[in-house]
């Protein structure tokens, strides 16, 4: 039996300072729901002014630290002051990610290494630095942030580096899960369909949400809501014996 929550709990989420991201929306759904909260985003003072947003809404401590999740050495650190100020560190959320409409011809190599240098290597980094602290306590939530484009070859917005990206991700994903399982650890992923957010060239026209919707079984596209949902579940204490999954909510896009 993995040890229980402890009383009070903290949550990382990378990439959650964009102010019509999923990470935000989430941070304030699972603060809503009594998790400490601490971001890490590419904008320091972002992250930090969130955080106090967070704060102040929720009564909840949060915190904030800026860091490239594609460089190590900047995540290790923001990692080490968020620990610093939060208490114990139950999940992490990997969210920080870039779209890559370009079509394959045309990707560059500068191209290539740019995404795949936050959408893998960034969970990655992320992962690595928050399963040693959790492999410690004996208890531990990763959710990470896959996509549809993964398992349907693009198709959305995003075309094959970030196909190929979110693809590594879910292998990464249950292959962490395997190896540190047995230390209480569980490691999920959750591929979105189209969300109603800026990543995917700007805020969507209602023409464009109707074309999207088109695809899948529901007449709606996802909401960062829907996503926060899923996350909250996948890092709660019930879903303890739920591990190297991913959970499509996407709107019936894609049915495995």
């Amino acid at each position: 039996m993995a040890p229980a929550f402890p009383d009070s709990r903290s949550v990382i989420l990378t990439g959650a300072a964009s102010p019509r991201g999923i990470g935000r929306a989430s941070a304030h759904y699972l603060a809503g729901l009594g998790w400490n909260i601490g971001i890490i985003d590419l904008d320091d003072a972002a992250a930090k002014a969130v955080a106090e947003e967070i704060a102040a809404e929720h009564g909840v401590v949060a915190a904030g630290a800026g860091a490239n999740v594609a460089r190590e050495p900047e995540v290790r650190a923001a990692f080490d002051s968020l620990e610093a100020a939060l208490p114990q560190v139950v999940a992490l959320v990997n969210l920080a990610g870039v779209s890559s409409p370009v079509p394959y011809l045309e990707v560059t190599s500068e191209e290539w290494e740019r995404v795949m240098g936050i959408n893998m290597n960034g969970v990655h980094y992320a992962t690595r630095r928050a399963v040693e602290s959790m492999v410690e306590n004996g208890v531990g939530r990763v959710v990470n942030l896959s996509s549809v484009s993964a398992q349907r070859g693009g198709g959305t917005f995003s075309k094959t580096v970030y196909s190929a990206a979110k693809a590594g991700v879910i292998g990464f994903t249950r292959s962490v899960a395997r190896e540190l399982g047995h230390a209480g650890i569980t490691v999920n992923a959750i591929s979105p369909g189209p969300i109603d957010t800026d990543i995917m060239g700007g805020t969507l026209t209602e023409e464009r949400k109707t074309a999207m919707a088109a695809d899948g079984v529901l007449p709606r596209i996802g909401t960062p809501r829907d996503i926060a949902a899923a996350i909250a579940y996948l890092i709660s204490e019930d879903a303890g014996f739920v591990t190297g999954q991913t959970l499509n909510v996407d709107g019936g896009l894609y049915m495995h």
